[in-house]
């Protein structure tokens, strides 16, 4: 069978990449055709372009490359066409793969939506997109449930698939002696610094993080740096203090800290389930966020704390997150005994929530049988 999956940022290249390979697993004749990244490759198929070409974040910075959108869209609707696929699957990333699903599904294609678009914290709109062009949509929260139930429409839980990542990232991880010296680490206790994904993240929550170094001169810094960033781009922020940038190993970079300043996004609930205490930092462009805080349904920006629903951990956002704030929470992670134990409680209450592993699989499993129930799906073109 011909699958044609859809993909805009690291995390989704994770998640489908495991999810390939699970679809492989029951179908051994599947052609994989994507945009997506570097482990997605390594599963097989065609890329047709790279998440790093196509991650576009915030108001502002959609704007300014429209007409990039404009044709990445064409191209992605032409080259659809041309493979014509058994099966759609946009993996999150709401803006594009919305418009794709719709596309897909008026041309004659099942849609099925991996990882639903966090369309219950702004642009609840789209949910009549979603059940009108989505053949199945699959869900990693528990609390998607009842949103989705409201407006009628019953989406497939399958589980959380950061599950299975972390999971075997924590049984294939390597000794702290091995991770310090292979990255020439002293001995120091270590702080990890996850400042985003994409460079325009990186350029308005870096600088401000950098500069609690001087405060905490016992501990060593280490910057988990972005995959799809390079070490230019990092150098320009970094070059003037004492941290250690590592590619490539951002579990690593976790399992063997203390605490950890983490930008807002899917890395929050990364860290969280990886046991390690954090605070979340989040700065946008100004007209960005003075849109976003009219337009958010919900009440905390880090997913640890949506899910949870309550302030599990500190949400530095926009002019609070400053050098100040940052090191005053950073201060009580290390140091408040009982601070730290009772955030460490409800990360056990977090896990026990967040679903068993297998997610990719059951996912895999549905998307196989399906197909294979309604026989060889044609396009009309």
């Amino acid at each position: 069978m011909k699958y044609y999956i859809i993909v805009g940022e690291a995390s989704g290249d994770i998640h489908a990449a495991n999810l390939m390979q699970q679809i492989k697993t029951y179908d051994s004749n599947a052609e994989f055709r994507f945009w997506g990244g570097d482990l997605m490759l390594k599963q097989g198929g065609t890329c047709v372009k790279h998440y790093k070409e196509t991650a576009f974040m915030g108001i502002v910075d959609v704007l300014m490359n429209l007409r990039a959108i404009s044709k990445n869209l064409s191209l992605c609707k032409k080259d659809i066409l041309e493979f014509n696929p058994d099966i759609v699957i946009p993996v999150d990333y709401p803006g594009f793969n919305l418009r794709i699903s719709e596309f897909a599904h008026t041309k004659g294609y099942k849609v099925y939506y991996y990882i639903s678009p966090k369309i219950w914290a702004w642009k609840q709109s789209r949910v009549h997109k979603i059940k009108k062009f989505v053949d199945k949509l699959f869900i990693i929260f528990p609390f998607e449930i009842d949103f989705y139930k409201q407006f009628d429409y019953v989406p497939e839980f399958v589980g959380n698939p950061l599950i299975d990542e972390l999971s075997k990232k924590t049984k294939n991880r390597i000794s702290e002696e091995k991770f310090r010296n292979e990255n020439d680490i002293g001995e120091k206790p270590l702080i990890a610094v996850l400042s985003g994904s994409r460079k325009q993240e990186i350029k308005n929550n870096l600088p401000e993080m950098l500069k609690v170094i001087k405060h905490f001169p016992d501990y060593t810094f280490v910057l988990a740096a972005a995959p799809s960033i390079d070490l230019e781009y990092y150098d320009k922020y970094i070059k003037d203090y004492d941290i250690k940038i590592v590619y490539n190993k951002t579990y690593d970079v976790l399992l063997n800290s203390k605490a950890a300043i983490v930008t807002s996004g899917t890395a929050t609930l990364e860290t969280a389930i990886l046991n390690i205490p954090e605070l979340v930092c989040y700065r946008g462009d100004n007209l960005s966020y003075q849109i976003a805080r009219r337009v958010i349904k919900v009440k905390y920006i880090s997913l640890v704390n949506i899910i949870m629903d309550k302030e599990v951990i500190k949400e530095l956002i926009q002019h609070d997150m400053n050098e100040l704030k940052i090191s005053k929470e950073l201060d009580n992670l290390l140091n408040n005994k009982d601070y730290r134990a009772n955030m460490l409680t409800s990360f056990d209450k977090l896990r026990q929530i967040s679903g068993k592993e297998g997610a990719s699989n059951r996912a895999a499993k549905i998307i196989v049988d399906d197909i294979n129930k309604l026989g060889k799906i044609t396009s009309p073109f």
